[in-house]
């Protein structure tokens, strides 16, 4: 008796992954952007991409398959201008759903779920930082992941995240632990600082994951 062959894999909706991926997408894109505008373009142009290149995808973890693209265009834009604003894509975007479609579900995050303090700390960062560390603390990869997603050596993401991290606990001095209102001061990172860490950055990440679940 022949054993059954490997399932051939099925190319999911354009309505299917936006439905099961909008919300980390645009997530992910608003930690890179810091505003809402450019997050809902990023997401919309992710989206975009990513419908574009489904027929060429390889079975595998679609997620990092989204994070690599979401991650890769940012940096793209960062490259180009000072500050991210996609470019309008013309008539054929009217093919795609717009921002509103994409991100309206989850906009309350911004101001209900969001650290300001996180979000302008890490908005000063240089984008190759920012990405990195986004990618570690709040997504969640691991140092081979990230390396995958940004097509860089280990070394340089060890690099990106340590110094990302060292400019994040001097913007966020205030928050010290003797400071009202600051957060549980968490273990030492690898330079010896203690007042800030990773933690700051996943606690913002799973509110948001809850309030989404709750939505």
């Amino acid at each position: 008796m022949t054993a059954p062959g490997p399932a051939v894999w099925q190319a999911p909706s354009w309505e299917q992954i936006v439905r099961d991926h909008s919300a980390r997408v645009y997530r992910l894109a608003y930690r890179l952007t810091g505003n809402r505008q450019d997050a809902e373009d990023l997401t919309q142009e992710t989206f975009v991409r990513v419908f574009r290149s489904l027929s060429s995808y390889t079975p595998g973890t679609f997620e990092g398959w989204l994070h690599r693209i979401t991650t890769n265009l940012f940096l793209d834009q960062a490259r180009r201008r000072t500050r991210v604003r996609m470019d309008p894509m013309g008539e054929e975007s009217d093919r795609y759903a717009s921002g509103d479609q994409l991100a309206a579900p989850e906009r309350a995050f911004e101001h209900g779920n969001l650290d300001h303090d996180v979000q302008r700390a890490l908005d000063d960062l240089p984008p190759e930082y920012r990405a990195a560390v986004v990618l570690c603390d709040i997504e969640g990869l691991s140092y081979e992941e990230i390396a995958v997603t940004l097509g860089i050596k280990l070394g340089t993401v060890r690099s990106r995240i340590h110094r990302a991290r060292a400019r994040l606990r001097v913007s966020l001095e205030h928050r010290a632990p003797n400071a009202p209102g600051a957060p549980k001061a968490g273990p030492d990172l690898d330079d010896g600082g203690a007042r800030w860490h990773p933690a700051d950055l996943t606690d913002a990440a799973r509110a948001e994951q809850v309030a989404g679940s709750r939505g």
